[in-house]
């Protein structure tokens, strides 16, 4: 199915949110997700939850959104997996959490999903919200900003160039080689999640795309407006680009909406239940490609 079949008639895209279900329904919604022809499934990532947790990753929020026994799995070996059972939807992270990890092993991680898949990883990453896992790690969590940049610069370079040499303020290592290399070139689209300032601006200088939590048609214009405006002043105004959030669709006209509010891909859920995830991804499907 072709880049264009996986779209609604508005031109807006599908990604299915697999962080909203039991674990024990990944693989068949994954599976119906790409018969029904969604474009995308996105994995939720952590790398611990400690049992003391405070904050949220949505604004006016206090509580954190999942509880510390909610089950993980490594985001990108669960994502290869689903690649070894599909052959055409893509595979997302949202979010990769890749200040927590040196860059030789997340570019690994990326690398390896991107060749199993066939060129079908799209990489979602974040600067985290959780200060108690980093804590966990042994982590200052003030440097997470600047740990993200440079590791996200250093995995670029890992996955482009033949020898690569780095000394930076968080890794430092001689000349290394770096194979293979990605399947899609130059990497995999790197999409940065978060909707504070200092997201909008990495994903405007450094981004493929912006990924951002769930958003109304009336909340998403302020930040699309802040990116268009920071890619122009950074000068990544002519690269490729996408919008990706949440959001409620329910009715058709709602798709055009979303299009013309600077939207390319909506991550949805449209289930309140995971058992009733079957009939409301088939319901959707009728709505949107219908």
């Amino acid at each position: 199915m072709s880049d264009s079949e996986t779209r609604g008639t508005s031109g807006v895209k599908f990604g299915v949110a697999l962080g909203a279900l039991n674990p024990a329904f990944h693989v068949e919604i994954t599976l119906l997700a790409e018969e029904l022809g969604f474009e995308s499934v996105w994995m939720p990532e952590h790398l611990v939850l400690p049992v003391a947790m405070a904050g949220s990753p949505h604004e006016g929020e206090e509580h954190p959104p999942v509880p510390p026994t909610t089950p993980v799995y490594d985001c990108f070996g669960y994502l290869c997996y689903l690649a070894g059972r599909t052959s055409r939807i893509r595979l997302g992270s949202h979010v990769y959490n890749l200040g927590l990890r040196h860059p030789f092993i997340a570019a690994r991680a990326i690398t390896t999903l991107d060749v199993m898949s066939g060129g079908r990883a799209e990489i979602g990453i974040g600067a985290s919200w959780l200060e108690s896992e980093w804590t966990a790690v042994g982590l200052d969590f003030a440097t997470r900003g600047r740990r993200v940049d440079e590791n996200l610069a250093v995995c670029k370079r890992l996955w482009t160039e033949e020898v690569v040499e780095h000394h930076g303020e968080f890794s430092d290592f001689g000349p290394v080689m770096f194979e293979p290399k990605p399947t899609t070139k130059p990497h995999p689209a790197i999409h940065v999640g978060g909707e504070s300032g200092a997201a909008l601006r990495r994903a405007a200088r450094d981004g493929d795309g912006w990924i951002g939590m769930t958003n109304t048609l009336e909340s998403v214009a302020a930040p699309v407006a802040q990116l268009r405006a920071l890619r122009d002043r950074y000068g990544t105004a002519g690269n490729r680009f996408e919008v990706t959030v949440g959001g409620p669709v329910t009715s058709h006209d709602d798709l055009a909406r979303w299009r013309d509010a600077g939207v390319d891909r909506l991550v949805v859920s449209p289930w309140r239940r995971s058992r009733e995830a079957v009939e409301g991804l088939k319901a959707f499907a009728e709505l949107v490609y219908g």
